[in-house]
């Protein structure tokens, strides 16, 4: 039989227990990150395999991998201009253990260019670390006789539509910084919309496109190679990895400079240890000398931002990129 005292005891004895649980409910998520990760993490690349962004995600996944201890995976979930496995991280389990390696497009451009594109790019990701941007160039097939991008406005004009330019889908960073590049030179071609960089470079190379305003990283081999021509870059200043490739402000054309920047992002809700511990290692790995370099070398201009630097730029990057759009008239895609 329980007497008073007993009672008194055991309550005693139980108000104790609970201090105790809150005395050690702070350091909680200490234990939490100290046990992230104990399985596999999945890295999501919304793009097919080879481009430059695939790279660059297994560049940092291998790494991370050694850093934390537990494999990371890429998978490459193609379609919908990126919204189809970026919308796949979004509905996953928030716990750290599935992450998307995004850009302007998939986290920005789609919410104004897709009419449902299953997320929300703010509400439903914590961004991870911004990794950098990858700088617009303009190649041109080889067959196409023009040696600099006045020569391309020039021809252009002859026959506003006659010439077609491929990008990495609608929506995209290769699309919009070519309808920006337009609207600044009064000229129209045909766009050819591509599902990732791979395929384009493929039908650059042949001849069955005109000419493309892509990233850097995605064709630098090949115009070193004489697979094709670059004639201006979209930036304003010349990159060390194509130092002969002139810029378009050299070339006289102004305000049609674009970048495509390119972050790592969490579900949100994903426990802010897990979220600080993903964070801390993504950025220390951007920051490794070796790892600068192989990046670097692909042309990606690294600029790593912390989760709280990186959120004001990529508000005021949507902003940008919606006010391309509108300006560009490009209407949402169903």
């Amino acid at each position: 039989m329980l007497t008073p005292l007993s009672v008194t005891r055991r309550l005693a004895l139980g108000l104790i227990a609970g201090a105790a649980l809150l005395s050690t409910s702070a350091p909680f998520s200490d234990v939490l990150a100290q046990d992230f990760p104990n399985r596999v993490i999945k890295m999501v690349v919304p793009y097919p395999a080879g481009g430059p962004t695939d790279v660059i995600a297994r560049i940092v996944a291998e790494e991370m991998g050694k850093d934390l201890g537990q494999n990371v995976i890429v998978e490459n979930l193609a379609g919908a201009s990126g919204a189809v496995g970026t919308r796949t991280v979004a509905r996953s389990e928030p716990d750290g253990y599935t992450i998307v390696f995004g850009n302007n497009q998939t986290h920005g451009n789609n919410m104004f260019l897709l009419r449902e594109p299953g997320y929300d790019a703010v509400k439903d990701f914590a961004p991870l670390a911004g990794a950098g941007a990858f700088e617009h160039v303009f190649v041109v097939s080889n067959a196409l006789p023009v040696k600099s991008v006045t020569e391309l406005v020039e021809l252009a004009k002859k026959d506003p539509g006659k010439l077609n330019y491929g990008s990495t889908g609608v929506g995209s960073g290769s699309h919009l910084a070519t309808e920006l590049f337009m609207v600044r030179t009064g000229t129209k071609m045909t766009h050819v919309p591509f599902r990732g960089a791979a395929p384009l470079v493929t039908d650059l190379m042949a001849g069955r496109i005109d000419v493309s305003n892509s990233t850097l990283p995605s064709v630098l081999s090949q115009f070193q190679a004489g697979n094709m021509r670059a004639i201006g870059l979209a930036s304003p200043q010349r990159n060390p990895q194509a130092p002969d490739v002139p810029t378009l402000r050299e070339q006289g054309i102004t305000n049609a400079d674009a970048e495509s920047w390119a972050a790592f992002f969490a579900p949100a809700n994903t426990p802010k240890p897990v979220l600080d511990k993903l964070s801390k290692t993504i950025m220390a790995i951007l920051n490794k000398p070796d790892v600068k370099e192989r990046i670097t070398k692909l042309g990606f201009t690294l600029n790593v931002r912390d989760p709280e630097t990186f959120k004001p730029y990529l508000a005021k990057e949507i902003d940008t990129w919606a006010e391309i759009i509108r300006t560009a008239g490009i209407k949402p895609a169903e």
